[in-house]
């Protein structure tokens, strides 16, 4: 029962290119569904946790959106998706929301004092020493 906001990243999606919101995720049928109506089925998960979506490269080689779906030279358009991007997306809700957008404000003054503080009156700008124990010693 934690109500998570957490900070976010400005995504850049490749310019002339369709942003990864424009494919409508299938929750029923582990999918995407491309602009043009056809879609891209699972095909691996990686170490790091990423699953891959590929489209079929036959029906959009023919594609009239081709050249806004992708740069591959084999007419493939490939999708990533976390294991975790419906808890990531859930996040993001709460974010939006307007109690989380209260909560959101709070974060200046709270976390991102003390890192300030730390900074500046702790000596915590710079590292002398590189490794996770080597700086733990210094910030003791």
């Amino acid at each position: 029962h934690i109500f998570g906001v957490i900070a976010y990243r400005r995504y850049h999606p490749t310019r002339g290119l369709f942003p990864k919101w424009k494919f409508h995720y299938d929750i029923e049928k582990d999918r995407y569904i491309c602009p043009n109506k056809q879609t891209l089925t699972y095909s691996t998960t990686d170490r790091k946790g990423y699953r891959s979506y590929k489209s079929n490269p036959e029906i959009c080689s023919s594609c009239p959106l081709l050249e806004n779906c992708t740069k591959s030279k084999n007419h493939q358009k490939v999708i990533t998706r976390h294991v975790w991007e419906d808890y990531k997306e859930k996040i993001r809700r709460n974010r939006l929301s307007v109690s989380g957008k209260t909560l959101y404000k709070k974060r200046k003054e709270k976390i991102e004092r003390s890192f300030a503080d730390s900074k500046q009156l702790h000596g915590l700008r710079y590292c002398r020493l590189r490794g996770k124990r080597n700086v733990s010693e210094q910030v003791l």
